[in-house]
C-alpha cells in the first residue's frame, strides 16, 4: 500500500523551486528534474515536483504513515529554506 499527500503554492516561479530542491538533492540521493517537473527518490519515499499554471503542486509517496510524515517534513523544511524570499510554506493534504 503506498500513502500520499499533495501540496501545491502559487508562485509565479515553480521551475526556480523544482532546480533548487532537486539540485540541492542531487548530490546525495537518486534525483531527476527538468524546469517543468522533478522526482527526488529517498530511502523511505518519493518526492514529486511538477510546475502548475497557478504555481507548484509537491506530492509524497510513501510505504507506511511514519515515513511519509517524515518525507513531508524533509520537503516543506528544505522548501521553505529555499521560499523565504516568498514567505511560502506547504499544507499538505492527503492525495
Amino acid at each position: 500500500m503506498t500513502y500520499s499527500a499533495i501540496a501545491l503554492v502559487v508562485t509565479d516561479r515553480p521551475a526556480r523551486y523544482i532546480g533548487r530542491l532537486c539540485k540541492h538533492f542531487a548530490h546525495k540521493i537518486p534525483v531527476t528534474h527538468d524546469d517543468q517537473q522533478g522526482r527526488i527518490e529517498f530511502a523511505f519515499g518519493v518526492g514529486s515536483l511538477r510546475a502548475q499554471a497557478n504555481g507548484l503542486s509537491l506530492r509524497a509517496d510513501s510505504s507506511n504513515l511514519e515515513d511519509l510524515e517524515r518525507l513531508k517534513q524533509v520537503l516543506a523544511s528544505h522548501f521553505e529554506r529555499f521560499a523565504w524570499q516568498e514567505a511560502l510554506a506547504l499544507d499538505w493534504r492527503p492525495a
